[in-house]
Order: C-alpha cells, then sequence, then structure tokens
C-alpha cells in the first residue's frame, strides 16, 4: 500500500498540514488554519482562546497554545482527538478542491513526517502514533461514503 508522506511547505501534500491556510469556520467563527482552532479550542479562558484565533501565523497561534497562563480543558488528553477530528472535517467539507485532493490519495496511509511530534505525527524514527494521519484517513474514508 502507498504511503504519502507530509509536512513540509517545501513538500507535496501540505496541504495535509493544519499550518496550511484554509480558512475554516466553526460555531460561527473564522480559523485562519487548522491549527489556530486546535489551540484555540484548549483553553477555558474565552479572551484568551479569541487571541489565539486572531493569531497572525499559525506558528504564533502554536506558541500561544503551548502557554499554561491560562487554564486548559481538564480534559484536554482525551478532548483533543474530537477537537482534531472535526477541525479536519470542517477543513476538508469547507474546501471544494482540498476534499479532491484527499479522496485522490486513495488507499493511501498518510503519514505525517514531524521529525518532533510522537503523537500526531510519526516522530524522527518514524513510531510515532501519526494521529493527524489516522484522522484524515478516517476523515477520507467518511467523504468518500457521504
Amino acid at each position: 500500500m502507498d504511503k504519502i508522506y507530509f509536512y513540509s511547505w517545501k513538500k507535496p501534500y501540505f496541504e495535509f498540514s493544519n499550518f496550511f491556510y484554509a480558512p475554516i469556520i466553526i460555531d460561527g467563527k473564522e480559523y485562519t488554519t487548522n491549527e489556530h482552532y486546535f489551540q484555540s479550542a484548549k483553553f477555558l479562558n474565552k479572551y484568551y482562546a479569541e487571541r489565539i484565533r486572531l493569531a497572525k501565523t499559525p506558528v504564533i497561534a502554536k506558541k500561544m497554545g503551548a502557554s499554561r497562563d491560562f487554564p486548559i480543558h481538564p480534559d484536554w488528553d482525551t478532548r483533543r482527538i474530537d477537537v482534531m477530528r472535526r477541525a479536519v472535517y470542517a477543513k476538508f467539507t469547507q474546501h471544494k478542491e482540498l476534499k479532491k485532493l484527499l479522496l485522490s490519495t486513495g488507499d493511501a496511509i498518510l503519514i505525517e513526517d514531524s521529525p518532533t511530534d510522537y503523537f500526531w505525527g510519526c516522530g524522527k524514527d518514524k513510531s510515532g502514533k501519526n494521529m493527524l494521519g489516522q484522522i484524515l484517513m478516517e476523515t477520507r474514508e467518511k467523504l468518500k461514503n457521504e
């Protein structure tokens, strides 16, 4: 089975990254990238969540999301999976060209080739959980059946 690795803006399939600029609307609010939505969803403090939503870049949103100056949801470790599913589904249903790209991957295994993230990506040694890739593949199957 084919494997598609994605991560860098310099390589194919960067569109699958949470840092790709594809605005999504969730609960009536627009988020510049999935990273903006994901990071803002961590926080109980609505003011801080809004600041993340409005961050200039996904890199800034991610850095702000790493802050613990404001409390995060106490169940974030379990909640984060559903938050990511929601973001990915929004991205690939709100952008027809991205939906087409995702569906064009057929049954290929999608792998976020992050050298540092062993949860969302595969990590440097490729032993990570690749949860973003898993969610993308789940979403692809859901879109095929809709």
